[in-house]
């Protein structure tokens, strides 16, 4: 098996879009107020090339099968956002998320002090993912929230 990660690049935009559209139509939640409906969602390459963003995608036997990244969280200089984590569903279970959320982890904390993300409580999966890496539940969304439809909130410090 030849498994590579690697940054994002413009070939993959189509690919990485349709991930997270299949993943979340899956979920049920391809609805306004998610990544569903991002005007950018098919354009990742050129939107993780801003400042304080990174954004990976994993390879497996030469095909894409998820990726994941960072970038800013609205006007919180110190807080970044965990942005766009997703496999595909025949590839989840094998521990690539894992894989990923390393990576974000590790050169996120390069920037950020914390992390934030908005999700669903209805991604039990997800959220024991997020909860084994140290992030803790949130009341409430942080100010500068732009995920309307979330009812999940959780951070983590990126201090070592």
């Amino acid at each position: 098996m030849n498994l590579k990660i690697r940054k994002i690049q413009q070939q993959d935009n189509q690919k990485m879009g349709e991930i997270v559209q299949r993943n979340l139509e899956k979920a049920g939640l391809a609805i306004p107020g998610t990544a569903y409906f991002d005007p950018y969602l098919f354009q990742l390459s050129t939107i993780y090339l801003a400042e304080r963003s990174d954004y990976w995608v994993m390879k497996k036997n030469h095909k894409i099968i998820g990726g994941g990244g960072y970038g800013p969280f609205g006007h919180h200089k110190t807080t970044g956002e965990l942005q766009k984590l997703y496999i595909i569903e025949e590839e989840q279970g094998q521990g690539y998320a894992h894989l990923l959320m390393r990576t974000i982890l590790e050169e996120a904390g390069h920037v950020y002090e914390e992390i934030y993300i908005e999700t669903f409580a209805s991604l039990a999966v997800a959220n024991t993912l997020y909860l084994k890496y140290g992030f803790e539940k949130l009341d409430q969304p942080l100010d500068g929230s732009e995920h309307g439809a979330c009812d999940t909130w959780l951070l983590k410090s990126l201090y070592k």
